[in-house]
């Protein structure tokens, strides 16, 4: 079966650099058997997921050392020292042609979708912010927009690295149309009926028959796209109890000492996944 191939990133300077890595340590693989090639596809692999982490990684980063060694009294608040920290480090990775315009697109906008989302769920007592700061809006410091980005980072990164191509995708307005109905679900919940379980078998419809294809290197492999989005929904529920732990927030069942985040959350964070999605495909499509 034939694969479809979704609009791909322009290449930047880090998959150049990745390419002539790989074309050197392949050449070694290749002349020591098909173990070490196996062992070099692996490491390629966890090269490029480590690349396309690279903002979402850094912001994990900075939560743990700023809680282990921020000045509590310093006269720069923790929250702002982060929001100041994550647009120097969107500027290094622009500057550096780490990451590309489209990538910083995606970023933005799903800073703008997140941050809306966070000023509404933290009025309702879903979850606070407890320490202070000056780069807010209402209850939300504006680092907070960041780390939802982050995943919209990753998806563009790893599309681009990866080479993604796809067979029996649905329509992308019907994705769009999902994606609008998760987020809606997101404040319509707090008044009317959780439309969550729905919204799961509306994605299982679309994209249960969805197989993505990456390229580690010269071959496409291929996995079920629903997998796909699982997994990256674990590696976010991991980042999340790491970002609680910290004190960058907090759920109300933390109120009194840190507890492991639930893991009912991943479902949220799996459906937040297709909204992060759905953003990157979109952003693709126009430079079609």
């Amino acid at each position: 079966m034939r694969t479809r191939r979704l609009p791909a990133f322009q290449p930047s300077l880090m998959l150049g650099v990745l390419r002539v890595w790989d074309e050197h340590a392949g050449h070694w693989a290749h002349t020591r058997g098909r173990g070490a090639v196996a062992l070099h596809e692996l490491l390629c692999f966890g090269v490029k997921q480590a690349s396309a982490c690279l903002f979402g990684g850094s912001m994990v980063l900075l939560l743990g050392l700023s809680w282990a060694f921020y000045p509590s009294h310093a006269a720069l608040a923790r929250y702002d020292f982060l929001t100041l920290a994550a647009l120097a480090i969107q500027c290094v990775l622009l500057a550096s042609r780490l990451e590309t315009i489209e990538e910083a697109k995606v970023i933005l906008l799903f800073h703008l979708v997140g941050t809306a989302m966070e000023v509404f769920k933290t009025s309702m007592g879903s979850w606070i912010y407890p320490e202070s700061s000056l780069l807010r809006i209402g209850g939300v410091p504006l680092f907070s927009g960041f780390m939802y980005a982050s995943v919209g980072s990753y998806i563009a990164r790893a599309w681009r690295l990866f080479d993604f191509r796809f067979t029996r995708h649905p329509p992308f307005a019907a994705t769009v149309w999902l994606a609008v109905a998760i987020y809606a679900n997101f404040f319509t919940h707090h008044f009317l009926a959780d439309l969550r379980y729905v919204l799961f078998a509306a994605v299982t419809l679309l994209f249960g028959r969805t197989w993505v294809y990456f390229r580690i290197r010269h071959v496409h492999r291929r996995m079920p796209l629903l997998l796909g989005f699982v997994l990256v929904a674990l590696f976010i529920w991991f980042a999340e109890n790491i970002g609680t732990f910290t004190a960058a927030w907090r759920y109300p069942m933390q109120h009194h000492g840190w507890r492991m985040v639930p893991f009912s959350k991943l479902g949220a964070w799996l459906l937040l996944m297709i909204i992060s999605y759905v953003m990157v495909s979109a952003v693709a499509r126009r430079r079609h």
